[in-house]
């Protein structure tokens, strides 16, 4: 919420085969403690994102949280531009995306998720069992923001955002 800290509808963009009730509950437990009303879209088909940001600004959204899905990377064009076109602030879950024209991504890299896979597989390919292979989780995080498209929205960035990104595009 510091990202958008006026608002005070935001919509979450979630892939329904991957969302469990207790992550969205969870979802909505902390925005209802921040004093912002959370509305959920479930996305269920691609062609359904543009749809379902629309339908989401209509309810009054004034920013849009992305989660983290392969269904919602396939689309992600058709999200950045039509976020632009309704001029919605939209944070996305890899910071690759904003070098390709979103507004803010936080995350980790998935290019780094991609090696840590191919390492995991490498591994089972090699001979070790499957379940002996360690479960990796990522460890670092990363801010990215693009000045561009948060001018060409009208959105002006929170400095103290700013001054903590490991990545501006200016």
């Amino acid at each position: 919420m510091e990202t958008v800290p006026a608002a005070r509808r935001i919509a979450v963009l979630a892939d329904a085969h991957i969302a469990t009730p207790q992550h969205m509950r969870t979802l909505e437990e902390t925005t209802r403690a921040a004093g912002v009303e959370l509305t959920v879209r479930l996305i269920e088909r691609p062609e359904r994102i543009v749809p379902e940001i629309e339908e989401a600004r209509r309810w009054g959204a004034e920013a849009l949280n992305v989660l983290a899905s392969p269904l919602l990377v396939t689309r992600r064009f058709d999200m950045f531009e039509r976020t632009a076109a309704l001029r919605l602030p939209a944070i996305y879950q890899s910071p690759e995306f904003v070098e390709e024209g979103g507004l803010i991504g936080y995350g980790p890299r998935l290019t780094l998720m991609f090696r840590q896979l191919a390492r995991q597989l490498a591994k089972v390919l090699r001979g070790e069992k499957v379940g002996e292979v360690p479960v990796e989780q990522p460890t670092r995080f990363e801010l990215a923001i693009n000045l561009r498209t948060a001018k060409a929205i009208g959105f002006e960035v929170p400095a103290s955002l700013v001054l903590r990104a490991d990545e501006v595009i200016e």
